[in-house]
């Protein structure tokens, strides 16, 4: 669906519960901009390069962007913010909305920057009320 951002954090060699540390403060972000609602999801299969699916499962948001029309924007910018403030840990994202999935681990500050914005463009109508 075009109003929903799949969001899996992980962290290699990460202990579950630094996992669900560091997505609570990215939930807690999330749900201070103009989104409908950040979930926890259950988790799934584990995507290849992860440690195990027990993670999967504390690293995983829903994000629905409800009505706005700059909603994936802000929450793109919001991550990536969260990202760059995270001297002490090197965390990896994989987003997904439709079929359409950016993994970011080990990237610079500019290519971050550059892969959020084209993500972005690939997706126009995100949020915004048909």
């Amino acid at each position: 669906m075009e109003n929903e951002l799949h969001i899996l954090l992980t962290e290699e060699d990460a202990e579950a519960e630094r996992v669900a540390e560091l997505t609570g403060y990215l939930r807690e972000e999330l749900l201070d901009l103009d989104v409908d609602d950040v979930t926890t999801l259950p988790g799934g299969e584990a995507p290849p390069g992860t440690r195990a699916v027990d993670v999967t499962q504390i690293g995983a948001l829903l994000v629905t962007l409800g009505s706005s029309a700059t909603a994936l924007n802000q929450v793109m910018t919001a991550i990536r913010s969260w990202m760059g403030r995270r001297h002490d840990t090197h965390p990896s994202l994989h987003l997904r909305m439709g079929g359409d999935v950016l993994e970011v681990s080990e990237a610079t500050d500019d290519q971050v920057t550059e892969a959020f914005r084209i993500f972005v463009e690939r997706h126009p109508r995100a949020g915004a009320e048909t």
